[in-house]
């Protein structure tokens, strides 16, 4: 009778080794997803243009369609005193080096001065009456606080410089890095060069690709 006695313990440690590697298998699996959805989300929004944002009339608009170009994305106000000048001389930018490797991404903004009380569409058909715009105007977004358009608090964040004021400009690489940025008062020639560099290096690496 004894070795009916020792098969007890051997009948019931089967199931208990089975259930642990059930349970370690388990742990491991779930540690493996969850490892899997922060590098995804890492990848989402690792740079400026694996955003999403708004065009003027509300529709979502992804800015993947802009990688591979220089850009240069401003905060944009249609009562203010930096108003004109600027308008004009984004125009200017975009005209002379745009659209094939460069454009301008418009942003308004209401919360330096409500000087940008207007709609979406309105503010899109100001700049395009009065300045000829042709360059994309977006929806009109904040970009302070905690309700900041999460594209332009990319540009912060990277650059470690928020804006004061309308018209600040951030220049992004066709990478969707954070390449400088500029003030308001800052006169469009100090931007020129930057962009050409800009322009250049995807120039070169066109002719490198064929």
């Amino acid at each position: 009778m004894e070795p009916l006695s020792t098969s007890y313990p051997l009948k019931y440690s089967v199931p208990k080794t089975r259930v642990f590697v059930v349970f370690l298998s388990m742990v491991l699996c779930t540690t493996i997803l969850c490892l899997l959805q922060l590098r995804f989300f890492k990848h989402k929004s690792k740079d400026f243009y694996s955003f999403e944002v708004k065009d003027s009339r509300g529709r979502i608009v992804s800015l993947e369609k802009y990688r591979g170009k220089a850009t240069l994305v401003v905060n944009v106000a249609s009562y203010c005193r930096y108003t004109d000048k600027n308008y004009i001389a984004l125009q200017e930018l975009h005209r002379e080096f745009g659209p094939s490797h460069f454009t301008v991404l418009a942003f308004p903004c209401n919360q330096f001065g409500e000087s940008e009380p207007s709609s979406s569409q309105e503010i899109e058909s100001f700049a395009k009456g009065n300045y000829g715009v042709t360059f994309p105007v977006f929806h009109k977004i904040k970009i302070l606080g905690s309700e900041a358009d999460p594209a332009f608090k990319f540009l912060i964040d990277s650059s470690k410089k928020e804006p004061r004021w309308n018209f600040w400009k951030y220049l992004v690489s066709p990478e969707g890095k954070v390449v400088k940025f500029w003030r308001p008062e800052e006169p469009i020639e100090s931007i020129k060069p930057e962009v050409r560099s800009l322009i250049r290096q995807i120039i070169m690496k066109k002719r490198e690709d064929l």
